[in-house]
C-alpha cells in the first residue's frame, strides 16, 4: 500500500471514530405544536488535528442529509430554523405527513441518526474513494443532453432492443435540457449487468441517441453497478449541464411563475443573505439546499416558512473558504441556479398515471404511442412494485403547449382506458364509454410483426 492510500485510510478511520464519539441528538416532539411534529437535530463537531487536513465538509453536508431524510420519508416541512456556529449546528423542523397530520412513526429519529451517524458517514467516505462502487440489485444509467420530442421513446426502445429491463427511472427536463437516472437489469435473469463489453455497448448506443443529428458536444451517458440518491443526482446532472444558463432559456417561458430570488451581502456580519419566494410544493427545501451545497456554499443560519400557498426561505451563507459572495457575476449565478433548482421539479403538462402488469418493453411501447400521437414527455417517474408497473408521465404537445383532450383520449384508448388514467384538475372529458377491453399485451400482439421489427420492439412478453 502506498503512502497516499495509507494516509487516506487513517484519515477515514479517524473521522469515523470522531462521529461515533459525537453522534447527532434527534428529538421528536408532538406536544409543543398543535398542528405539526417538532423535530430537533443537534450535533457537535470535534476539530481534527492539522496533520489530517480535514475541511468542514462534514458540517457542510449535514443540513442536506437531514433534509434528504425528511424528504425521503415523504414529510412536508412547514417551518424550519437552521443555526450553525463554530463546532455545532441545530436544525428545527415543523413537519406533517402528506395529509397534514402529525407524524407518529417511531423510526423518524432513528433514520436521521443513522444518516448522520457513523453508519451513514462510513458509506459517504467509501463512495468518495477511488474506484469503489457499492453493490446493488441493478445497473444504473445516467443520461443528459438536449431534450427533444420523442427522445425518451428512443432511449427506452434502445434498452429494450439490448435486452435490458427497466425496473425504475426518473426523468427531468428543464430549459431544453434533459437528465435521467435509469435502473436496469438483464432481461434474461433479472440480475445487474456487469459485463464491461456489454456495458460499453449500452453506453455508446445511448450516447448516439442523445446526440441525434446535432448534439455532438454536450450529451453524456454513464453506466455503473451501484446506487445513488436519484433526485440528488438529477440536480447535480442538470447543474453540470448548465440548465440554469439564461442563454438556453425562452424568455416568454421563464417569466411565467418565475420564483423571486434576491442575493445581498450583509457586510457587518460577513454573510451573504439569500431570500426566496415562490409557490410552495413538496421537496422545495430539499431542492434549494441541495443546490447551495453543490455550489460549495455553507448555510450558517436559515428560516423557512411554508404554511400557506407561498413559501419563504432565507439563508445566511458563505463560500467554503469562509467568504461571502464577492462579485456581481457570482451573485447572478446563484440567482439563476436557485431559480433553475425550483423550476426543475415543476411539472408542466397533463399528468398521466399508468398501472399495469409489468413486462419487458412496456415503457418502449407506451412512449412510442406518446410519440406517434405528438406527445412530449416533460417529466417521468417509473417504479415497479412486485409484478406491477406504476408509472407517472407529464406530457405536453411537441411545442410545449397543453394537449387537446381528444388527443389524450385517443392515446388512452390505444393503451387501455383502465391502464392509463388522467390525473389533472384542469383536464375534463366525457366519461369513457368503454371499459378495459383493450390491453397493451393484446394490442401489440395483434400489430404487424413487420412494424414491430422495424422499431426493434419484438421481444418476449413474459
Amino acid at each position: 500500500m502506498d503512502c497516499w492510500s495509507s494516509s487516506l485510510r487513517v484519515d477515514d478511520e479517524f473521522k469515523k471514530l470522531v462521529i461515533r464519539m459525537n453522534p447527532p441528538r434527534v428529538t421528536v416532539d408532538n406536544a409543543s405544536d398543535k398542528k405539526a411534529t417538532l423535530i430537533k437535530v443537534l450535533q457537535t463537531f470535534v476539530s481534527f488535528p492539522d496533520f489530517l487536513q480535514v475541511d468542514s465538509a462534514n458540517k457542510r453536508g449535514s443540513l442536506l442529509e437531514v433534509v434528504q431524510v425528511l424528504t425521503d420519508l415523504n414529510l412536508i416541512i412547514r417551518r424550519a430554523y437552521i443555526s450553525s456556529d463554530g463546532e455545532w449546528f441545530m436544525d428545527v423542523f415543523y413537519v406533517t405527513d402528506e395529509f397534514g397530520n402529525k407524524v407518529y412513526e417511531d423510526n423518524v429519529s432513528e433514520r436521521i441518526q443513522q444518516s448522520l451517524g457513523p453508519r451513514g458517514h462510513s458509506f459517504r467516505l467509501l463512495a468518495r474513494s477511488v474506484g469503489v462502487q457499492s453493490a446493488s440489485e441493478h445497473t444504473t444509467i445516467e443520461l443528459s443532453g438536449r431534450d427533444r420530442p420523442g427522445l425518451l421513446s428512443e432511449v427506452f426502445a434502445v434498452l429494450t432492443d439490448l435486452k435490458c429491463n427497466v425496473v425504475a427511472a426518473e426523468v427531468w427536463t428543464h430549459n431544453s435540457r434533459m437528465a435521467s437516472v435509469v435502473y436496469i437489469t438483464d432481461e434474461a435473469n433479472g440480475s445487474p449487468i456487469n459485463d464491461p463489453e456489454r456495458l460499453a455497448n449500452i453506453k455508446q448506443l445511448l450516447l448516439y441517441v442523445l446526440k441525434g443529428d446535432r448534439e455532438w458536444r454536450s450529451a453524456n451517458s454513464a453506466v455503473s453497478v451501484g446506487s445513488t440518491h436519484t433526485q440528488r443526482r438529477l440536480h447535480q446532472m442538470m447543474y453540470a449541464d448548465r440548465d440554469y444558463d439564461v442563454q438556453n432559456v425562452d424568455n416568454a417561458t421563464t417569466e411565467r411563475t418565475k420564483p423571486l430570488v434576491t442575493v445581498e451581502n450583509c457586510v457587518e456580519k460577513g454573510y451573504t443573505v439569500v431570500n426566496l419566494s415562490c409557490p410552495d410544493r413538496p421537496k422545495l427545501l430539499f431542492d434549494t439546499v441541495c443546490t447551495l451545497t453543490d455550489m460549495q456554499y455553507v448555510v450558517f443560519h436559515g428560516t423557512i416558512i411554508a404554511e400557506g400557498p407561498e413559501a419563504q426561505q432565507e439563508y445566511y451563507i458563505r463560500h467554503m473558504d469562509g467568504c461571502p459572495i464577492s462579485s456581481e457575476a457570482e451573485r447572478q449565478r446563484v440567482i439563476h441556479c436557485l431559480e433553475a433548482a425550483i423550476k426543475r421539479r415543476e411539472s408542466e403538462g397533463i399528468r398521466l398515471e399508468l398501472c399495469s402488469d409489468d413486462r419487458v418493453g412496456l415503457l418502449s411501447d407506451v412512449t412510442r404511442i406518446f410519440r406517434e400521437n405528438g406527445l412530449s414527455v416533460t417529466r417521468a417517474e417509473v417504479t415497479t412494485r412486485g409484478t406491477q408497473a406504476v408509472n407517472v408521465f407529464y406530457v405536453t404537445d411537441a411545442s410545449g403547449s397543453p394537449v387537446k383532450s381528444e388527443t389524450i383520449e385517443a392515446v388512452r384508448k390505444e393503451i387501455g382506458l383502465t391502464i392509463l388514467r388522467v390525473k389533472d384538475d384542469t383536464y375534463s372529458s366525457s366519461p369513457p364509454q368503454e371499459t378495459g377491453r383493450f390491453s397493451l399485451g393484446s394490442l401489440f400482439r395483434s400489430r404487424s410483426e413487420k412494424f414491430l421489427y422495424s422499431l426493434g420492439l419484438i421481444k418476449s412478453c413474459s
